[in-house]
């Protein structure tokens, strides 16, 4: 806390006052191509816009194009040289999210960094287009199935350069404040019990956990490709628009504890491109250091399950779209 406040740096000579410029000054970043989900505003954006300075080459992900190339014209009046590219991404939409994989590996590029920013906070409920919570299927399903798709391009670009390649997954610190058992494997989609707060710890929960799982994973097979998830810190961004009056008065009340978009986006690029993580998998960090999660992130029992329930979602999903794919089909004849 005294460090939060301060803004005194920690072991990795960062924290809560770095900036996203600061700590990935010096780093040469122009052999990565990285996506970064909801790139588009916020603490996405100027993640992307810190990583293009740094001139890696861009995937910016949004499901709001006219503000992604907003976005793009934004990096590139600042940097002429920027590599930027927009696609179209949805992370409700499991028919979206494989649309954007599809786009994405016909422009035959690397892939060498995946952040896992985008999501959504404290929405009334609602169920994705595929029937599923909406806070759940954006924050942590919709990522999950993104990553599993573009898993296989990061392991051919790891094997072909011998660049570390790195997943980061944009948690919370409100991951300490889910639904008593964590995740709600039976009744993810219960609106009597929905409670807008609690399913966002859960979804943010599910992020670590996911990280924490594939990092097992990936650690199993000898892939040279980590996993990590990060807490950003509080920042004001749009990400708070269903709660905007209420952040507002905690604000001031806590105004010590809140950072800026430079400094929210400093733990992602952090992690996501300085040297001295290489190895570095499965932790989580909050203002660039590392730093324990609840027990329930910890627990290798829940991330297996979460892996396995993510997994049937998913399948099921895909059924059900094959199946009316197969009626639409029928009744045009």
């Amino acid at each position: 806390m005294l460090r939060l406040v301060t803004g005194l740096a920690g072991p990795s000579g960062f924290g809560s006052a770095s900036t996203a410029e600061q700590v990935t000054d010096g780093i040469d970043a122009s052999p990565l191509t990285a996506i970064v989900t909801g790139g588009a505003s916020g603490i996405g954006l100027e993640t992307a816009r810190v990583l293009a300075l740094r001139k890696a080459h861009i995937i910016i992900a949004a499901r709001n194009m006219e503000a992604a190339n907003e976005a793009k014209q934004s990096i590139l009046k600042e940097n002429k040289s920027a590599r930027i590219e927009i696609l179209k991404l949805d992370l409700s939409s499991m028919k979206s999210i494989k649309a954007f994989a599809d786009n994405f590996l016909a422009l035959n590029l690397p892939l060498n960094i995946l952040i896992n920013n985008a999501g959504i906070m404290f929405c009334p409920f609602q169920l994705s287009e595929d029937g599923i919570e909406m806070q759940f299927a954006t924050n942590h399903l919709g990522h999950f199935y993104l990553t599993n798709l573009l898993l296989d391009k990061m392991k051919e670009t790891t094997k072909a350069t011998g660049i570390e390649g790195r997943i980061v997954n944009l948690s919370s610190v409100a991951h300490i404040c889910p639904y008593w058992e964590g995740i709600q494997f039976h009744n993810v989609n219960d609106k009597n019990s929905y409670q807008d707060k609690l399913a966002y710890g859960q979804s943010k929960l599910a992020n670590i956990l996911h990280a924490n799982e594939l990092s097992r994973r990936l650690q199993e097979e000898g892939v040279n490709i980590t996993v990590n998830s990060v807490h950003p810190g509080l920042i004001m961004t749009n990400l708070m628009r269903h709660s905007a009056l209420l952040m507002r008065i905690l604000r001031v009340f806590t105004c010590f504890l809140w950072k800026n978009v430079p400094q929210g986006a400093a733990t992602t690029c952090y992690v996501a491109l300085h040297p001295s993580l290489k190895g570095v998998t499965g932790k989580y960090f909050v203002d660039c250091n590392e730093f324990k999660p609840s027990k329930l992130a910890q627990d290798e029992v829940l991330a297996r399950n979460l892996w396995d329930f993510s997994n049937n979602l998913v399948n099921a999903s895909q059924k059900i779209d094959k199946q009316n794919t197969v009626l639409g089909n029928a009744t045009s004849y």
